[in-house]
């Protein structure tokens, strides 16, 4: 989260002599998004970590939104990671309790994490999603300082944690997850992120021997002490067995980072280079971020020099929080944005082809307006349906002396959205007083999907020691959309993760790939989402499956959301959050298979 050190940008402030990450709010403006985080029920939960004075790292990272469809029902329902403090460990207050929002279709939610078992009395940081056991229900993992937890689906509104008998419990400092089939096997395998070994015998303060005796500053304020000069964790590749049970390949696979032990966050499973297996990145903090190449053998090439993704575009290391994963120039190829501490500019990865990115930040427009935010949660997201992937960044300080001294930021601060302008380039979209733009929050987690089932992108946030923010998407466009629920068959995980898909519509060609894991240590809808701007026919969508199969399906209609089962076409579809009418899927069978890559 960034060296404490540096006098970074001269501040900004606003007309009313507000920090711009707090301010700069116009009258009147597009009205993207809509805070309606009361009345869907959410502000009844609250996140809680640590000591509100904030010297301890432990105390500042905070924690991920998963989006999960827990019943199956179509409906995204939101799983909120929550924190603790040392005296709820110790058993001498009531722990904080992770929360699972049941989506009850009215546009509220009601928090069921007590009856379906999920409250997790650890300390938590990341959760990752996915239908590890290919019984065709989501589970959940959750990363924490202390055990992890395996959250496996009962199928009945009730999850058991499995996580002792699977092997995957580790027992330190777990930040951020990502599930993926990198062994092509069918089974997903689990990719587990390390960030600092914290020892509560030998706190990190400065001048400890934790800090190596160093004195911890920002801007000549004392502040808390890391991660530099602080001893990392390992990272570890559980290989999924089949039986329930997970093998640690870490050091096998070529992944452990056993001797950097680079400050880990935000993993993302998805294949980088297009040749049908799932590549790895890491965010890590203040150190090398990595890109490791899946050799098709078990093991993984390390290329974050020479692929352009490790360093910013000036050469050097960054505050690497979140990851956002996108083809935002439409031209079949992901690109990554990283969110990045305060005084630098958030990153922008164009892929060049053949698993070179050159940073692009500056040059596309999100650089300099970016610099004095401090960001998590990222995400590609088109919200306004026009077919081109805009970007949003959530952003939180970690030092509450921001408010009170003059560095021309905040604690808490406003989300950014970036408008795609279809040329490489981005503009700010203005935050409207009184709009979800406008929101200021001590943001961290942040997890992006269609949770009204109405084609729109929304948007979870957590805030560190604070209430869930939710920002409805009440852009006021017209613009059609496609959403797409994909079910792997036998050869390919059940939930289809891994699967790319490529979807000519509108005299274009847009990218989706099915995640687990990105953002700051969350978990967006698995759904695919492709906004057709004006069309009226919904296109062709080619899919690749995890098995090496091709698929090429014709979509009957706009404005719906269509399952596809492998090798059968599409086998349902949602109208309005509704199943359609028969005939609305008639026309899509069978599917038409292509070649193997």
């Amino acid at each position: 989260m960034g060296s404490n050190s540096g006098f970074g940008e001269r501040p900004i402030y606003d007309a009313q002599k507000r920090p711009i990450t707090a301010g700069g709010f116009v009258d009147a403006g597009p009205v993207v998004f809509k805070d309606v985080t009361k009345e869907a029920g959410l502000a009844l939960w609250t996140h809680t970590m640590g000591a509100k004075d904030k010297r301890l790292i432990i105390d500042t990272n905070g924690s991920g939104v998963g989006l999960i469809d827990y019943d199956n029902d179509g409906w995204l329902d939101i799983y909120l990671v929550n924190g603790s403090t040392f005296n709820a460990l110790d058993g001498k207050e009531t722990p904080p309790h992770a929360a699972l929002f049941h989506n009850n279709h009215d546009g509220t939610f009601t928090d069921v994490a007590a009856k379906a078992g999920v409250t997790n009395d650890r300390w938590g940081f990341g959760v990752a999603i996915a239908d590890y056991d290919n019984d065709g229900w989501p589970d959940i993992f959750v990363t924490n300082y202390g055990k992890n937890r395996l959250y496996h689906n009962n199928h009945d509104g009730t999850f058991t944690d499995v996580a002792e008998k699977a092997g995957v419990t580790l027992g330190n400092w777990s930040a951020g997850a990502t599930w993926g089939d990198y062994d092509s096997d069918g089974r997903l395998d689990l990719f587990v992120s390390g960030y600092v070994h914290f020892d509560r015998n030998d706190l990190p303060y400065e001048k400890t021997k934790a800090t190596g005796y160093s004195y911890c500053e920002f801007r000549g304020e004392p502040v808390m002490c890391g991660p530099r000069n602080l001893a990392g964790e390992p990272d570890h590749l559980f290989h999924n067995n089949g039986d329930g049970t997970f093998t640690d390949v870490s050091e096998k696979a070529g992944v452990a980072d056993s001797v950097n032990r680079y400050y880990g966050l935000t993993p993302v499973f998805v294949d980088v280079n297009d040749d049908g297996k799932p590549d790895l990145l890491v965010a890590n903090d203040s150190t090398l971020s990595y890109l490791y190449l899946n050799r098709g053998d078990g093991t993984f090439d390390d290329v974050s020099y020479t692929s352009g993704f490790g360093l910013n575009e000036d050469g050097r290391e960054v505050a690497a929080m979140g990851v956002a994963v996108g083809d935002y120039m439409n031209n079949g190829l992901l690109d990554f944005a990283i969110s990045d501490f305060s005084s630098e500019a958030k990153l922008l990865f164009q892929n060049e082809g053949n698993a070179s990115f050159n940073e692009v930040s500056m040059f596309s427009g999100i650089g300099k307006v970016s610099i004095p935010f401090l960001s998590w949660g990222t995400g590609f997201l088109d919200y306004d349906n026009d077919g081109w992937l805009d970007l949003m960044f959530v952003n939180g300080h970690i030092y509450p002396a921001a408010d009170r001294l003059d560095w021309g930021t905040s604690y808490a601060q406003r989300p950014l959205l970036f408008r795609n302008l279809h040329n490489g380039k981005f503009e700010p979209v203005p935050a409207v007083n009184g709009t979800g733009l406008a929101v200021v929050t001590s943001g961290r987690g942040a997890a992006f999907g269609d949770l009204f089932n109405d084609g729109k992108i929304d948007v979870v946030i957590s805030p560190i020691d604070g209430q869930p923010v939710l920002l409805r998407n009440v852009n006021p466009d017209h613009h059609h959309w496609v959403e797409l629920k994909l079910v792997g068959g036998p050869r390919s995980p059940r939930d289809a993760i891994g699967t790319t898909v490529h979807l000519t519509a509108n005299g274009m060609q847009q990218r989706q790939d099915v995640l687990s894991g990105g953002s700051y240590v969350s978990t967006n809808d698995p759904r695919l989402h492709f906004g057709l701007a004006d069309a009226t026919d919904a296109g062709v969508a080619e899919i690749h499956w995890p098995s090496g199969a091709k698929e090429i399906v014709k979509l009957p209609d706009v404005d719906r959301i269509f399952t596809i089962t492998e090798g059968k076409g599409i086998t349902s579809a949602m109208c309005g959050g509704q199943a359609c009418p028969a005939e609305a899927t008639a026309s899509a069978h069978p599917a038409t298979p292509g070649k193997r890559p």
